[in-house]
Parts: C-alpha cells; sequence; structure tokens
C-alpha cells in the first residue's frame, strides 16, 4: 500500500516486507543439502526492484530475483517449495523467470529459465574418448571432474539427455571476474584437443 513518505506509517512498505526474506535466503543457502560429487547446491539474491510513484513515495510493490544452482536431489519443484517454506513468503509470489530468444535461423522459443543438473559417468564411452584425445594431442592424461558454474550442458544433457562432455582453456576461478582470462597457449592447446577428440569418439564404443 503506498502512500507519501512524509507519513510512512499510512502505508505498507514493500522493501520494508520483503527485508527479512532476503535474511531467510541466506540462511537457507546455508541449509542447502550437499551433493557427495557435485557438492552443495546455492541460492543468492542477485537484485531488488521496487515500484514506487516517486522518491517521496512508498513503494507498494517489490521484486526480488534469485540465482539458484542446483544439485543432485533439486529438481524445480523442490527449489520453488524451499522458498515458499520460507516464513516472510507468504505473501509473495514466486514464479520462474521466462524469456523470449530468437536464435539465428530466426526461430523464436520461449524459455524457462530452468538449468537441470546432469552427470555423465566416468566410464562412460565420451569421457573415455575425451581423455585419449587429451593424451593424444596433449601428451598427458587429464583430470576429469566438475565445475561450479553451470554451462550450455544444461540444455544437451540436462534437458535432452544427449552425452556431453566439457573441456575448455583458461581455470574456472577467473569465470566472470575482473580478473577473466586466457592464456594463448591454453587457446593452442584447446584446438588441438578439439581437433582430435572426433577420431578418439569415432574409435570408441557407442555413444
Amino acid at each position: 500500500l503506498s502512500a507519501h513518505a512524509s507519513a510512512p506509517e499510512r502505508g505498507d512498505n514493500a522493501i520494508s516486507a520483503l527485508a527479512p526474506l532476503v535474511a531467510e535466503i541466506d540462511d537457507l543457502h546455508e541449509r542447502l543439502v550437499a551433493d557427495a560429487f557435485l557438492g552443495k547446491g546455492s541460492i543468492a539474491v542477485t537484485k531488488i526492484e521496487c515500484d514506487t510513484a516517486s522518491l517521496n513515495a512508498i513503494p507498494d510493490a517489490c521484486t526480488i530475483y534469485l540465482d539458484r544452482r542446483l544439485t543432485f536431489g533439486d529438481t524445480l519443484e523442490s527449489a520453488l517449495a524451499e522458498v515458499g517454506a520460507l516464513p516472510s513468503a507468504r505473501r509473495a509470489v514466486i514464479e520462474v523467470p521466462r524469456s523470449l530468444q530468437r536464435s539465428y535461423t530466426g526461430l523464436e522459443l520461449d524459455l524457462e529459465a530452468y538449468f537441470p543438473t546432469w552427470l555423465l559417468d566416468e566410464d562412460h564411452a565420451l569421457v573415455r574418448a575425451g581423455v585419449r584425445a587429451c593424451e593424444d594431442a596433449l601428451g598427458r592424461t587429464p583430470e576429469t571432474g566438475k565445475w561450479t558454474f553451470s554451462t550450455n550442458g544444461v540444455a544437451s544433457a540436462g534437458r535432452l539427455g544427449i552425452p556431453t562432455i566439457g573441456f575448455g582453456p583458461s581455470e574456472e576461478r577467473w569465470a566472470h571476474t575482473v580478473q577473466d582470462q586466457c592464456p594463448i597457449d591454453d587457446l593452442v592447446a584447446s584446438i588441438a584437443f578439439y581437433s582430435a577428440l572426433p577420431k578418439a569418439v569415432a574409435a570408441s564404443a557407442p555413444l
């Protein structure tokens, strides 16, 4: 309920009403269950917006945006339910953002911002082919593991079930930071790997 800011008690400040929810979301992050391999999921408030008539009016609506990263055992439904169960969420409308995306062909898709967790077994033929490609191209046996961040594999593997591996230059710790960087040597090594991968896949067991 909006009101003039000179008499805030006459309104119902949406920002004040939502403030406890921000703290509860921080607490929820600490309580999220961890997977033995992928680790713990995460949740964080990343943006806050409010609707107000002016800088001299009490806002009557407030929106917070959450970045929720899933781990094994998490689903879209369980993630929404966790937020909905927070005490201060009882007056909130909780929904997953959607966006209209256009492909290079002009095809438009209405997409939901849901990125399911996925994993390819270390013994999978594609993983073994990737290891062989690295050995052939770079002369060393790579370590297999996981990334903390999300990749396009959430579409190919997570949504469509297509076997997927990740390989790329630079280091995860630099991604989306002011020190984001990619050494030229890493680029050259990656090109060699990508060139060797099709041959290794062709020689592997059916994927």
